[in-house]
């Protein structure tokens, strides 16, 4: 009799759905050509639990809670409830507020065979790598070469710094580029409008070597110049999408990239960035803000190494399942030269900001920021940005208070005074779930479209 476990039987079941494949794994062990041990349990467990319909509005985790103590609970996207998230609030609002990178998930439930991962009770105990590091070599071979892949950043001859996301590497740059014993701290500044993590941090972490001072503009041309001054550059900037450069320069002067959104998703990648300290977060490139995983690329080895000791300090290097998960994620994005998930990603967000921008063009009410196309070596072609945040402004002149306004309307924003800006913008995330998207272009249709009715009475 043919053997059913022929290559090409098996590559039939292996293009099947994730269920299908349980079931072979399960054939395989019960026939005894595959005797899995002690992660059987576990993959029957997970795919149990991927299996749970919750409508395509909410997922179940093995995490998460557990009904009668058997079956996890569907944990519901915004604005829907049930016990499979199939009912739809009306009157719940938009909310356009946080910074979670959900869009990618349907490219993740694609591959989910793939980007799986089954980790051993007895996996990475030690404190440490057997170099005695807290950071994974392998992991920093592939972050070098996604770097040189996508173009987006010199790596050769730079070193590599982990943190428990970009929050914890920002925290650490500061840190290593504040002089110690100075007659005055160094100035942290950020030009407006800036992420509001730098100066929440910055004041948190209160320390006699660094301060936070406001936006760069007002030092730019100040007469002290002999002041030590870090200033964030965030390229991509959060909220606006601008493709940021530094403003101070100088013997003094010294600055953070972040360059959390640069990724072809979100702009085009005209260069490689080149800069001393450029910050990078995985949460932004895969979309697993839950892991927690950040880095940084460090010119000065003296920089580095106090970057190195202020995170060991902090937090003894950075958690080895959160290291071991992205080296999976990076395997995945890496197959292709990164082609799948940077097309999935630019063109999920692509289609959102034409969406955005179709549904406020008849408006005079509110404007969006402008960002000019670029080449991107990349995609190689000129290309529009498709960015992260929509930076929305209250045109009218007695409505200074854009969230006010958009609030009414059901809608949550970030609002501009956050970002050291007027209150007459406003951030919206462009980021979150299709559920999430598709309630905040609903919602700002109608007000323009109420907008319009009123300029025809």
């Amino acid at each position: 009799m043919a053997n059913i476990y022929s290559s090409k039987n098996i590559v039939l079941f292996l293009v099947a759905s994730p269920i299908l494949n349980l079931l072979f794994i399960i054939n395989l062990y019960a026939s005894g050509n595959w005797n899995l041990s002690w992660t059987f349990q576990a993959a029957t467990e997970a795919e149990a639990v991927a299996a749970i319909s919750c409508s395509g509005h909410g997922r179940a985790y093995l995490d998460g809670l557990v009904l009668d103590g058997k079956e996890p609970l569907c944990e519901c996207n915004s604005c829907y409830a049930g016990s499979d998230c199939s009912v739809f609030i009306p009157g719940c609002a938009a909310n356009a507020d946080g910074g979670n990178p959900l869009f990618l998930e349907p490219f993740w439930v694609q591959h989910a065979a793939s980007s799986a991962l089954l980790i051993a009770g007895w996996h990475r105990m030690s404190y440490t790598f057997n170099d005695h590091t807290f950071i994974s070599q392998e992991l920093e071979r592939l972050i070098r070469k996604l770097h040189a892949v996508v173009g987006n950043a010199v790596t050769d001859k730079r070193f590599i710094v982990f943190g428990a996301g970009s929050t914890q590497v920002i925290s650490a740059a500061v840190h290593a580029l504040s002089p110690d014993n100075a007659s005055s701290p160094a100035r942290v500044l950020a030009s407006i409008p800036y992420y509001p993590l730098y100066k929440i941090q910055t004041e948190l972490f209160e320390s006699v070597n660094f301060k936070f001072q406001g936006d760069t503009s007002q030092w730019k041309n100040s007469s002290d110049t002999g002041a030590n001054m870090i200033e964030f550059v965030t390229s991509p900037n959060n909220p606006d999408g601008q493709l940021n450069k530094a403003v101070l320069h100088g013997p003094h002067a010294k600055a953070i990239y972040d360059r959390a959104y640069y990724w072809p998703h979100f702009t085009p990648i005209p260069a490689p960035a080149d800069e001393d300290v450029m910050i990078f977060t995985l949460s932004k490139l895969t979309g697993h803000a839950g892991s927690r995983f950040g880095w940084a690329v460090i010119k000065d080895e003296s920089v580095f190494d106090r970057m190195i000791k202020h995170i060991g300090v902090n937090s003894i290097g950075v958690s080895r399942d959160s290291q071991l998960r992205a080296l999976k994620l990076l395997k995945v994005v890496l197959e292709g030269e990164g082609r799948e998930i940077f097309e999935f990603g630019h063109q999920t967000m692509k289609i959102r900001w034409e969406n955005l921008v179709k549904g406020l063009s008849s408006s005079n009410r509110f404007s969006l920021q402008k960002i000019e196309p670029q080449y991107c070596t990349f995609f190689h072609k000129v290309r529009e940005s498709s960015p992260a945040y929509a930076w929305l402004k209250c045109e009218r002149e007695e409505e200074k208070d854009c969230y006010a306004v958009l609030k009414a309307a059901n809608v949550i924003g970030h609002e501009g005074g956050v970002f050291g800006a007027e209150d007459r913008y406003l951030r919206l995330s462009m980021i979150g779930s299709q559920d999430d998207f598709d309630l905040l272009i609903d919602r700002l249709t109608k007000l323009v479209s109420e907008e319009a009715g009123a300029r025809i009475m």
